[in-house]
């Protein structure tokens, strides 16, 4: 069988290559794609050449879901998410699988053999449905991806202290006091969480409801948190995490509501 892969992160895409190569023998990679222009593009140009498609949700110019309007897809496909949100939801009303992130070789052997025993075709309708049905309420991510040395790990949010800025990399802050990598900027991290638990309290910092321990009052009208997770003295100076005065009357109504 024929093996479109389309994911935008180049270690998840190599990691599932290697799972792939390693376990299906009769499985033949024959394209991969990182955008959803690119991926209309091949299958516009390759129609009928991919037997199954692993297909991240979110790429790097939208949603996966966008290749579906533009382009027919007659093959059997795979999802591929970090957080079980309502992207599942559409999955399972379309008749596709998923796989969450970073994916095992059970779940990934259990979709493949679904693919291999199925006659049946993608129900880009139903799919295309149940999404508009579940957006009329926001959804926020359940997990983000992070790097640990080379591994990718999933965090769940309800794991998350704080995110923060430093030399040019953002970081995210278990509860437990760990520090991770995230690749993605502040701005997008803030639209994929609830505003009623996390608050952008600088450029560079944006910050759990749960935790935080106390706010002090310092000069010039702002304001500076003292979190609950307490990060190991040996990585260095602890991160900036200053409220700035614009938005220090408006964090403390978010505090108490």
């Amino acid at each position: 069988m024929r093996v479109l892969i389309i994911e935008d992160e180049a270690m998840a895409r190599r990691s599932l290559e290697k799972l792939l190569e390693n376990n299906f023998p009769d499985l033949t990679i024959v394209g991969e794609c990182g955008s959803v222009k690119d991926s209309v593009a091949w299958l516009k140009e390759n129609p009928g050449k991919a037997d199954i498609i692993f297909m991240d949700v979110e790429l790097s110019d939208g949603e996966c879901f966008e290749i579906f309007r533009k382009v027919d897809v007659d093959s059997h496909v795979v999802m591929t998410t970090a957080y079980d949100n309502y992207a599942v939801k559409a999955f399972e009303a379309g008749s596709v699988d998923y796989l969450l992130k970073p994916i095992d070789l059970g779940p990934l052997r259990r979709a493949v053999d679904r693919c291999r025993n199925s006659n049946a075709g993608l129900d880009v309708e139903r799919i295309l449905g149940a999404l508009a049905s579940r957006r009329e309420e926001p959804e926020y991510k359940e997990r983000f991806l992070v790097h640990f040395n080379d591994r990718i790990v999933p965090v769940r949010t309800d794991e998350i202290a704080y995110f923060f800025s430093e030399d040019k990399n953002n970081h995210v802050v278990t509860h437990s006091g760990s520090v991770y990598i995230v690749d993605n900027t502040m701005d997008n991290l803030m639209t994929g969480l609830d505003p009623s638990r996390f608050f952008k309290i600088s450029r560079s910092c944006i910050f759990s409801k749960d935790a935080v321990e106390s706010v002090t009052k310092i000069m010039g009208g702002r304001l500076r948190v003292t979190p609950k997770a307490k990060i190991s003295i040996n990585r260095g100076p602890a991160p900036d995490l200053t409220v700035s005065r614009s938005r220090s009357d408006e964090f403390l109504k978010w505090l108490e509501g």
